[in-house]
């Protein structure tokens, strides 16, 4: 067994610190973010991360950053054999990447040297990739491009959405993490062909353009749900599309094209919006929304 840290933040990195607990590994800190204001009375609270750790009775340590002479030398000390890093947050600097005997390891939800950067799992169902994976990777200094240690491939079901993909790939890359450790961490050198990068979403992005294809709006949908939610409006206000499925006619670009389900235009074939939710209440089906809402067949969704 190694000699480990772990460095994570979100829910996705919870899976792969208690699989490291419970193979036996010496998990000796843990590093996350600080408590960030969040909820009802906007308190301080620990990051998912740091509740598993202390659930496991794990030590935490949540520096602001990694940059530090004093974090790094604490750092260097605890003798490490490896460091596990899984959506963590922070830029590891070269003094941190070289402390641990055999380096640092990074799981990365998506098959790399496609789709780098912080956003894999949106999009690649934005793009609509058959395939997807995950890999942990040797880091060194840049962007998710260290050498290849494991990855494991599994397709992309019709229906995923980056929530489904998010709990599925978080357990996968446990496994590819602790299938890791057992082999010397050396892989080959990744290759640039094929490389995309992820980047985050952009306000604005979320807004679905009914000029677009169908087929693209539908994956949009998908890859912003559950959270931030695609959006159109409608007499002024925001309502989130949370599932949708492609529908059958054609019409000007965000005309409503059926009475009884919430079937809009698009620039190329139509969408049927399965699940929307306005601003405040509950979510609800298309068709009921419809009926609520009292939309005249031909209206236009802007």
């Amino acid at each position: 067994m190694a000699r480990l840290a772990f460095m994570g933040t979100s829910e996705f990195a919870v899976p792969t610190l208690r699989a490291l607990a419970g193979a036996g590994h010496d998990i000796a800190a843990v590093y996350t973010q600080p408590p960030r204001r969040s909820g009802r009375g906007m308190k301080r609270r620990p990051s998912p991360v740091h509740q598993a750790a202390l659930d496991l009775g794990l030590a935490v340590r949540s520096p602001d950053s990694l940059k530090g002479g004093e974090t790094q030398a604490a750092f260097a000390a605890l003798g490490l054999d490896a460091c596990v890093v899984v959506a963590y947050g922070l830029i590891l600097p070269a003094a941190v990447l070289e402390a641990p005997r055999l380096g640092c390891l990074n799981l990365h939800p998506s098959l790399l040297p496609r789709w780098r950067g912080p956003a894999p799992i949106q999009r690649t169902i934005e793009a609509g990739d058959a395939e997807t994976g995950v890999c942990v990777i040797r880091m060194d200094e840049g962007v998710d491009s260290g050498p290849i240690l494991v990855c494991r491939k599994f397709p992309v079901a019709a229906d995923a959405t980056s929530g489904s993909l998010h709990e599925s790939l978080a357990v996968e890359g446990a496994g590819a993490v602790i299938e890791a450790l057992k082999a010397p961490l050396t892989g080959p050198p990744q290759s640039d062909r094929g490389l995309c990068y992820a980047a985050k979403f952009q306000p604005g992005e979320e807004i679905l353009d009914w000029r677009r294809p169908a087929v693209d709006l539908e994956r949009l949908i998908r890859a912003f749900s559950p959270r931030p939610g695609a959006r159109f409006r409608l007499a002024g206000e925001a309502v989130k599309a949370l599932a949708a499925e492609l529908g059958q006619g054609s019409g000007r670009p965000g005309e409503l094209l059926s009475g009884d389900s919430l079937t809009v235009a698009c620039g190329d074939g139509a969408l049927r919006l399965t699940r929307v939710q306005r601003p405040g209440r509950a979510a609800t089906e298309g068709a009921a929304f419809l009926r609520g809402a009292r939309i005249k067949l031909g209206s236009l969704l802007a």
